[in-house]
């Protein structure tokens, strides 16, 4: 009898433990759902809630940026990528950060003085942020985590990196810090 009873309770706990995997594996599943950009709401330098969701059926550049870097001088570049394709369903959102060097000190009224009157930005420009480390922001986790993006895992390599971002609000490329904003394959991406 007391072999029949622990053969019972041997079943029911081997019966128990082939379910669990299923529901381990639908929450793998979940957490693995490819995430969009729209679920985003930032503020900008100026403090303004920035939702992401009110760019939906447009190409979003992202690039995080910094006032005192050798690569600085693509803000020009970045510029005159947003006012040649704005009006095409184009966007470029830049996130100053200070994360590489200390090369972004400047408080978000200097970085907002900064970019207009070195460089005539008009692109939107959001608040400062982190964009590694402990205290990355969540935007940049779903950037450089695949099981938030769907696409891939990345680091942010340094100042300027770019992230392209297709009109479903999905990432589509990684695009290193060097690479110019006016190089052929930006612009492909945007006219394609």
């Amino acid at each position: 009898m007391k072999t029949l009873f622990l053969m019972a309770i041997s079943s029911l706990l081997f019966l128990n433990c082939q379910g669990q995997p299923k529901k381990q594996s639908n929450s793998t599943a979940k957490a693995m759902e490819k995430q969009n950009i729209y679920q985003f709401k930032v503020e900008d330098l100026s403090g303004k809630t920035f939702d992401f969701n009110t760019l939906k059926g447009k190409k979003i550049l992202i690039v995080n940026t910094a006032s005192k870097c050798g690569l600085t001088p693509q803000y020009k570049e970045l510029e005159a990528l947003y006012k040649k394709y704005k009006d095409q369903n184009f966007v470029i959102v830049g996130f100053p950060a200070n994360n590489f060097g200390q090369q972004e000190p400047g408080t978000n009224a200097e970085i907002s003085s900064f970019c207009e009157l070195n460089y005539g930005v008009t692109f939107p420009m959001m608040s400062k942020i982190s964009v590694k480390g402990d205290d990355m922001h969540p935007l940049y986790q779903f950037l450089t985590q695949k099981s938030k993006n769907g696409l891939q895992d990345s680091e942010v390599e340094w100042n300027f990196q770019k992230y392209l971002i297709n009109e479903k609000g999905e990432l589509e490329q990684v695009i290193k810090p060097q690479t110019l904003p006016s190089d052929a394959s930006i612009a492909k991406w945007i006219q394609s």
